[in-house]
């Protein structure tokens, strides 16, 4: 097995060439966060184990990986200021319980779904708003989900009636798709099984990104060596997974293995066979096996590739999928970042700042006046919507209306 070096022995790549600082979004908007590569490269050389964190700053980088995206020489500067995220919140006598509840995205899905009309009701008054806001420190206009009464594990296992078939493939479903948009799943497994595959839904859990990016490490280890654990047996069997949170699966494929130190041979076999939906599709389509017989759609459509799909660096699959569809013309942004970054933007302290990374993707849009747009996540499109009302939906909900099914 190759030799894995922590994030940390990359800092000494860094030739300040101060690219990461021009291009971090909430470097550009704020001089609360000085700029990857103060905070990652440079200010890692200060830090010890054995000594308090040298910066307060740190908190309040997003986790987009933009700086890793656009570093010439491979730093790895979001894993290193990830670890001192952790390390800053240990320090301070552990993680906040904000963000331990921010973390628990399965916990929140499993208590908000069976009470859904209630919960939703509840969270859309604005004094109990304002009051969490004043208590728990999430913001009061921060676009919070609304919780499916009907999960999409519940649909699957009481509903669904399985395509059976030679080829397989594993479902990663995620919190999102279980406990909010149950739909999202119901689209991925048509197209799917309108393709001739076979859809495993095995046992899983949360990604444990939400933790990872709340410093939570310990905590989010042995979740993702659940999922290992509950994953390994079917690519071991042969099949690949695929996702349709782009967070998610590259959770699955780097951020848990490489913040967590995790190298060994099983969760690097679940790493290596797990895709992103559209880049598993377009893998499909080169070997000439996706089937494109699309219904004409004579629409244009915004598309916005959040930041963790561009982190899967697999290109814009989605964006070449959609392309195919006879008469929908699919503008892709250009915007760096919608802001939300998972659970950042909801935080009273960093919503302002969320909302000014995501200024330019808003205006973008609202210049455009869509009737509907994409994006393939799931905490970026609950934010394109609430700062601009434009309905997000995700590309494979565009793909499945596109195959008529």
């Amino acid at each position: 097995m190759a030799e894995h070096l922590p994030a940390e022995a990359s800092l000494d790549r860094c030739i300040k060439c101060n690219i990461c600082v021009s291009f971090c979004p909430p470097g550009n908007v704020t001089d609360l966060f000085p700029g990857p590569k103060y905070v990652g490269p440079q200010a890692a050389r200060f830090r010890h184990e054995r000594q308090p964190s040298p910066d307060e700053s740190v908190d309040y980088c997003s986790g987009c990986r933009v700086c890793n995206m656009v570093c010439p020489t491979g730093v790895r500067i979001a894993e290193i200021n990830a670890r001192a995220r952790a390390k800053l919140y240990a320090d301070r006598g552990g993680v906040p319980l904000r963000n331990r509840i921010l973390g628990r995205s399965e916990l929140l899905g499993k208590l908000g779904s069976p009470v859904a009309p209630l919960a939703n009701l509840s969270l859309s008054l604005p004094p109990l708003r304002w009051g969490i806001e004043k208590v728990m420190g999430i913001h009061r206009h921060a676009p919070l989900p609304s919780f499916s009464f009907s999960t999409f594990r519940g649909w699957h296992k009481a509903v669904h009636q399985p395509l059976k078939s030679d080829r397989k493939v594993v479902y990663f479903h995620g919190c999102a798709t279980n406990y909010y948009e149950p739909r999202v799943g119901k689209a991925a497994i048509a197209v799917l099984e309108h393709n001739g595959l076979e859809v495993i839904v095995p046992p899983q859990n949360c990604c444990a990104l939400p933790m990872l990016s709340n410093g939570e490490f310990d905590t989010a280890r042995r979740y993702h060596e659940s999922n290992v654990r509950k994953l390994l047996p079917y690519v071991r069997a042969g099949y690949d997974i695929v996702g349709t949170s782009t967070s998610c699966t590259l959770t699955l494929k780097e951020e848990a293995p490489e913040l967590l130190d995790m190298y060994d041979e099983e969760t690097q076999l679940v790493a290596e066979h797990t895709f992103d939906l559209f880049e598993y599709l377009l893998l499909l389509h080169d070997e000439g096996r996706l089937k494109t017989d699309f219904h004409p759609m004579n629409m244009s459509l915004p598309y916005h590739p959040p930041c963790q799909q561009r982190a899967h660096r697999v290109g814009r699959p989605a964006y070449d999928i959609m392309s195919l569809i006879p008469g929908l013309t699919v503008h892709e942004s250009d915007a760096a970042c919608c802001g939300i970054a998972g659970t950042y933007g909801v935080k009273a302290e960093k919503y302002d700042i969320a909302m000014r990374v995501g200024k330019p993707l808003f205006d973008l849009l609202n210049g455009q006046h869509p009737t509907l747009a994409a994006c393939d996540s799931e905490t970026c499109p609950w934010q394109i919507t609430a700062a601009t009302g434009v309905p997000s939906v995700h590309p494979i909900e565009i793909l499945k209306e596109a195959y008529g099914l």
